[in-house]
């Protein structure tokens, strides 16, 4: 974290402010749209554009979810009117689907079972080695769903996932919805930093022709939790989350266009998250905020190169971001029982956050388990990398030393095999 952000957060917590309504919070509400201009400017979302400060990425992936079932609803229902027909909305709801990558963020997989579409309305899109969406797989999908008269009420595209770091491929997933009149919604919650990036802002072409993107601040812009928002093309689509209450927000204060914020919001209270990053694009600059990125996205490129030399580690992939995704394996004349050596990786894991020394995050990948680095702070060495590495051998090293013998009594087998 940043010092303005933390000093905003010490200023928003004593001020203790709800950005619901003007009323409550004037100030606030102003440099709370101030920046969600400032980002759908840097994204290039366009002079309709608009957008809401959430609590987090999920909560800006539901809502953009939200926006997407509605607008698909309302043209369903506005394409059969024009047949002479109508439609109920209930009978729209199972036929809506909603494709994204295979590593995409779990939220979406809430947000469909939150609106009542359920979990299988999510259709899994397979990804290429570097754990990219695979195109030709999304236009085989967008195909087969129109065939089978359902409805893709939106296209999710990941700008950074949470495993890998991995960006799909904006340009050519923007070019296959616009083709097929579906709703494209980026979730750049980690690699919205880019946006800010002197040198890498090149990573994000294609996420100007979103409908939706999903920013979090509290990431890669190194604020403090929470910070995020969700960013929209059209101001107008943020309606569909619009609810009047005559104590709250009645119509006539939209009629007067009192910016009451709780007209864009799933939240009602609020707090006055903008002002950290507001404070931090003062004082710092945006350059000097994706220089700090840029930072620990080149220390994981170092460290990739480190562990693609070490033979105690197989790396899944060279990082686009600043995430590492990597597993202990034996020297060649060593196990190579995998689930003894997956045993051993969760042992390491276990054994260095106990130690106090570290904490290293776990997934699994292709069904067994890794270890991954989630590299943001810039104060991060190389030296600490390599020290934590030598760690996490030594750990698993020591497990395998102890249950090879009761576990192990087959062949031995080279690592390649």
């Amino acid at each position: 974290m940043v010092i303005p952000a933390l000093l905003g957060e010490a200023v928003l917590s004593a001020v203790n402010s709800s950005l619901d309504t003007w009323d409550q919070s004037a100030g606030g509400t102003l440099i709370e749209r101030r920046l969600i201009d400032w980002t759908a400017e840097r994204i290039g979302l366009g002079e309709a554009a608009d957008g809401i400060f959430t609590s987090g990425g999920t909560q800006s992936n539901l809502q953009a979810m939200l926006l997407a079932r509605d607008e698909a609803c309302t043209l369903v229902e506005k394409e059969a009117i024009a047949a002479d027909g109508t439609i109920a909305k209930s009978a729209i709801l199972p036929r809506l689907r909603i494709l994204t990558s295979q590593v995409s963020h779990f939220s979406i997989q809430k947000a469909a079972a939150i609106l009542g579409l359920g979990y299988e309305a999510v259709i899994p899109v397979p990804c290429d080695q570097e754990r990219r969406m695979r195109t030709v797989s999304l236009a085989h999908e967008l195909d087969r769903c129109r065939r089978e008269g359902l409805i893709v009420m939106a296209v999710v595209a990941t700008a950074g996932t949470t495993d890998f770091g991995s960006i799909d491929p904006l340009p050519e997933i923007a070019e296959l919805c616009a083709r097929h009149g579906t709703w494209l919604h980026v979730d750049a919650a980690y690699g919205c930093g880019l946006l800010a990036s002197p040198t890498r802002r090149h990573l994000l072409d294609g996420i100007e022709r979103a409908d939706s993107v999903t920013v979090d601040y509290h990431k890669s812009f190194f604020q403090p939790v929470s910070s995020s928002a969700l960013l929209v093309r059209d101001r107008a689509t943020l309606s569909h989350a619009t609810y009047h209450a005559d104590y709250l927000n009645p119509e006539r204060s939209a009629r007067k266009l009192i910016p009451n914020q709780v007209d864009k919001s799933l939240q009602t209270t609020r707090r006055f998250d903008a002002l950290k990053l507001w404070l931090t694009l003062r004082i710092m600059g945006a350059d000097a905020v994706g220089a700090l990125f840029d930072e620990v996205v080149e220390r994981a490129a170092e460290a990739w190169a480190l562990l693609d030399t070490d033979p105690r580690y197989e790396v899944v992939t060279e990082p686009q971001l600043s995430t590492l995704v990597f597993r202990y394996v034996p020297p060649s004349d060593g196990p190579c029982d995998p689930d003894l050596v997956d045993r051993a990786n969760l042992h390491a894991r276990e054994a260095l956050a106990a130690s106090g020394a570290a904490v290293v995050a776990g997934t699994v990948v292709d069904g067994r388990h890794h270890l991954k680095f989630t590299l943001l702070n810039p104060e991060t060495s190389l030296s600490d990398i390599r020290h934590v590495l030598d760690l996490l051998a030594e750990h698993a090293g020591q497990y395998l030393a102890l249950h090879i013998e009761p576990e192990f009594s087959g062949p031995r087998h080279s690592r390649a095999s």
